[in-house]
């Protein structure tokens, strides 16, 4: 193990003052996630497959547990108690899950607790071009499971959100406000 973790920002001397915590959470921010998304998962020995580890479809309930805190989080800053509440119970203008991939890295068995974190990017096919427009009715979201046990990501995921708008059935554009809360959620970190 390493004795001290260099980040852009901080050196963190790990045997003396930092936690598996607060190394994630230092990691995980400099990588630019949205510290709003961040969910802790204790890793229970009912978790785990024949196979000896967290069975894989695990992974997607631990992800939506950190997405839905990010979406609580999101609709909050659009608008305040009562869109997030709109927006937990599928009423108006909410979120849909159209799509996610899932991308195993190692292993994790019992004991272990993992911090799940999230980050809204523009697309794979926008990284060299900061300029993209952000599409009106979907964009992406990109997840991380950080292993406090190994100290480091040990699964990623990239979703597709869709705006949707539950009274009509429909994709819809949620309007600037959404998409200015939105736009400044992609400028985290790194």
């Amino acid at each position: 193990m390493p004795s001290a973790i260099q980040t852009r920002r901080f050196t963190f001397h790990l045997a003396e003052t930092v936690s598996p915590e607060e190394e994630a959470r230092a990691q995980l921010s400099e990588m630019g996630y949205d510290p709003s998304s961040f969910w802790e998962q204790k890793i229970v020995w009912g978790d785990h497959d024949a196979f000896q580890h967290v069975n894989n479809v695990r992974y997607v309930r631990f992800f939506e547990s950190s997405r839905i805190e990010w979406m609580v989080s999101l609709a909050h800053e659009i608008g305040g108690p009562q869109r997030e509440a709109d927006m937990l119970a599928g009423r108006g203008i909410s979120l849909i899950l159209k799509s996610i991939s899932i991308d195993y890295k190692r292993p994790v068995v019992y004991p272990d607790t993992l911090l799940v974190v999230h980050k809204p990017h523009l697309g794979s096919s926008a990284s060299a071009d900061s300029s993209k427009r952000l599409p009106k009715t979907h964009f992406y979201l990109k997840g991380a499971v950080w292993s406090y046990a190994q100290r480091r990501i040990v699964t990623e995921c990239d979703s597709v959100l869709v705006w949707y708008n539950y009274d009509k059935l429909a994709k819809c554009d949620p309007g600037e406000e959404a998409r200015v809360a939105l736009k400044g959620r992609m400028c985290l970190g790194a």
